[in-house]
């Protein structure tokens, strides 16, 4: 059986935003920790202060934009922090909506530029297999598109199975020699779900912050952040919906 390295350290990144030499300050977790997840509907941020995950997660459609500075400026003040006095900042790094995860992104190497913060990436679906302990863990999240975003774990040892995938769902099959042991993730609320029974829950922010917190994740300075998007397609044609409705 083909293991992939253990969770968070591989995929398919996009290019950073910017340009520039790569200068990282490791992550202080003995300080404030942000972490911000905007790669579904949901407004989902995690501020870790001494100990306490103080949490906001909201479906906010397509508020996000509008919702997000806000939202991470009323934690702060709940806090008695500011962004200066952030360790590092940690966000969704997709596979999920374009351009929500590009609103996430852009936010925290917002708050990261002036004071060098350093930033750690997770893997969005890493998020998701970790709700669900076994050596077969099926996460796929609603991709649009008649299609979902998957990938196998191995959680009980904290390894990716197979490669961050796009497609349908009725056609997902274990990798050869892995037997599935439980499943989560939106995908298996849909009416065409997986081939198999899993949990339709998706994880919040603090999700993030609990993987970020193991150190399996590198960090990275703001102007070499990237996206996790597994396919560069973000909407079908009038053709493409007419074929997928049996209409060509």
């Amino acid at each position: 059986m083909r293991r992939f390295p253990a969770i968070g350290r591989c995929g398919i990144i996009s290019a950073s935003f910017y340009n520039g030499s790569q200068h990282i300050m490791p992550p202080d977790f003995s300080r404030p920790v942000l972490a911000v997840d905007t790669g579904t509907s949901f407004l989902s941020l995690a501020l870790r202060v001494n100990g306490e995950t103080l949490l906001y997660h909201e479906d906010v459609g397509s508020g996000q934009s509008g919702l997000i500075l806000p939202q991470i400026a009323a934690l702060f003040a709940q806090a008695g922090i500011s962004a200066a006095d952030l360790g590092a900042l940690v966000y969704a790094q997709g596979p999920g909506s374009f351009t929500g995860l590009r609103i996430g992104a852009g936010v925290v190497q917002g708050l990261a530029v002036p004071f060098d913060t350093p930033l750690i990436a997770v893997p969005s679906l890493d998020a998701v297999a970790c709700q669900v302990s076994g050596g077969g863990v099926l996460a796929a999240v609603d991709a649009r598109m008649g299609e979902v975003f998957y990938a196998w774990f191995d959680t009980l040892n904290r390894h990716r199975l197979s490669p961050y995938c796009v497609g349908r769902a009725a056609e997902i099959v274990p990798p050869e020699g892995v037997v599935f042991s439980g499943g989560a993730g939106n995908a298996f609320a849909l009416a065409d779900k997986p081939p198999f029974d899993g949990l339709p829950q998706m994880p919040t922010a603090a999700g993030l912050l609990d993987l970020a917190f193991g150190g399996a994740y590198p960090a990275c300075d703001a102007a070499h952040a990237g996206l996790l998007y597994v396919r560069d397609k973000i909407a079908l044609t009038a053709a493409e919906q007419a074929a997928r409705k049996g209409l060509s």
